[in-house]
């Protein structure tokens, strides 16, 4: 399984959720605090919405979400040997999911991530697994 993603930026969360789910005949497949993600089948689609108020319908980031870490390493040798420089997040928190990625930036600054998802979690990302640690 491999799917192109797109993350965008959302003004209000639950109008972009009642919107991608018309247009996509689709319910979100997870809905937390300022994120929700639709998996699409098709067209094979992630997408993702980030509430981030303010900068509504603007890029967050792209994404190839594939099946396994192996694919994800094997992504991360195929990219370092075409010369591009690669920053590995590996067993990492993110959008409330742990995964394995490799992120690259494009020449017009575009980040692009190459993951896979391990597990599901409870936080958005490592700054509040951190917090809810200490709490």
């Amino acid at each position: 399984m491999s799917r192109v993603q797109l993350a965008l930026n959302v003004d209000d969360l639950q109008q972009a959720i009642t919107f991608y789910s018309k247009l996509f005949n689709s319910a979100p497949a997870k809905v937390k605090p300022g994120y929700a993600n639709f998996a699409i089948a098709e067209p094979p689609l992630k997408l993702v919405l980030i509430e981030n108020p303010g900068a509504g319908g603007s890029l967050n980031h792209l994404g190839i979400e594939v099946g396994s870490s192996t694919h994800v390493h094997d992504e991360i040798g195929r990219l370092q040997d075409e010369g591009l420089f690669t920053q590995e997040e590996i067993n990492s928190t993110c959008c409330f999911a742990t995964q394995d990625k490799v992120w690259v930036t494009g020449p017009g600054g575009e980040r692009w991530e190459v993951y896979t998802v391990l597990t599901d979690s409870e936080t958005f990302g490592p700054a509040a697994e951190a917090e809810a640690s200490t709490a």
